[in-house]
């Protein structure tokens, strides 16, 4: 009989969990998403593979989503200072859109993560930018 590495049943799953949890109640209070984060960043080094690869994943998540967030920020400031001249208006449209757009990517990917821990998985590919 062989030893198959990959099995998890070892591993708990509840303090990925907990950060998902978090990430997402984050909709709502804009904060819990960095008490996920420093969660994450603690349990990482100690995690064994299936949990560490959530760690990453939520890291990552949290990185990118506040680099658009940052993004979605400035355009918008531009087009309310270039609104004077009515240009601002489509950008801040679009501003919007990238803002919805992120805000969508962000609650996908943490379901995603969710699906994948409840299975008792590895997250497939951690360091992906799309979910």
């Amino acid at each position: 009989m062989t030893h198959n590495a990959s099995f998890s049943a070892a591993e708990d799953k509840t303090m990925p969990a907990v950060c998902y949890a978090l990430y997402l109640l984050a909709y709502a209070t804009g904060i819990t998403a960095i008490i996920g984060l420093v969660i994450a960043y603690s349990q990482r080094s100690t995690a064994g593979p299936v949990n560490a690869s959530h760690y990453t994943f939520m890291i990552r998540t949290f990185w990118i989503g506040l680099l658009l967030m940052v993004a979605t920020g400035v355009l918008f400031g531009v087009g309310a200072i270039l609104s004077i001249i009515l240009i601002g208006f489509p950008i801040m449209g679009v501003a919007w859109l990238l803002g919805a757009a992120a805000c969508i990517w962000y609650g996908v990917r943490c379901i995603v993560g969710l699906v994948y821990l409840s299975r008792g998985e590895a997250y497939p590919r951690p360091y992906a930018v799309l979910a």
